[in-house]
């Protein structure tokens, strides 16, 4: 399965937030770069989703990740990345961003909740000056942050060393 069934443009979401807000659903917006997928993220996704009726959820694009964490990243390619995602139950839609921020699709979307991990707090999310000019609300969900790509490498690295 390809990711093609809830990969949408941002100019296609925009369309399908319109429908889903006549019907009076809640649309919740998750954003990162879901590098080597794992039980945090599916736990963070599954947090996200139950605030709302609609998770879409804002991928990070191979450019940005290297971007943000350096040359070596990301380790899975974007359409692997995407396909991934669009595996799970809890992901209603997916949209790709090039960006170093999420904030151009907050604030093109508008989704009613900007759901973020346990790795922030509501002060100090990048993005919810941008949520609450809007009249969202930001939301920190998901488990402690004890999972991460970054510590599985270093493992991976540290058990097995560089070759």
């Amino acid at each position: 399965m390809s990711s093609q069934g809830k990969l949408r443009s941002l100019d296609d979401l925009l369309v399908e937030r319109e429908s889903w807000h006549a019907d009076g659903e809640v649309i919740v917006l998750a954003n990162g770069a879901f590098d080597m997928l794992h039980v945090g993220h599916v736990r963070y996704l599954e947090a996200a989703r139950r605030l709302g009726n609609r998770l879409v959820v804002a991928v990070n694009s191979d450019a940005s990740v290297r971007s943000a964490k350096g040359p070596g990243r990301p380790i899975v390619p974007q359409e692997e990345r995407l396909e991934l995602l669009a595996h799970l139950w809890m992901v209603d839609r997916l949209v790709l961003f090039g960006s170093l921020t999420v904030a151009p699709v907050l604030e093109s979307l508008r989704p009613d909740i900007h759901a973020k991990g346990t790795d922030y707090s509501e002060e100090t999310v990048p993005e919810r000056d941008v949520v609450a000019a809007y009249g969202g609300r930001t939301a920190i969900c998901g488990d402690p942050k004890d999972h991460s790509t970054t510590d599985a490498i270093a493992v991976i690295l540290e058990r097995f060393g560089r070759r």
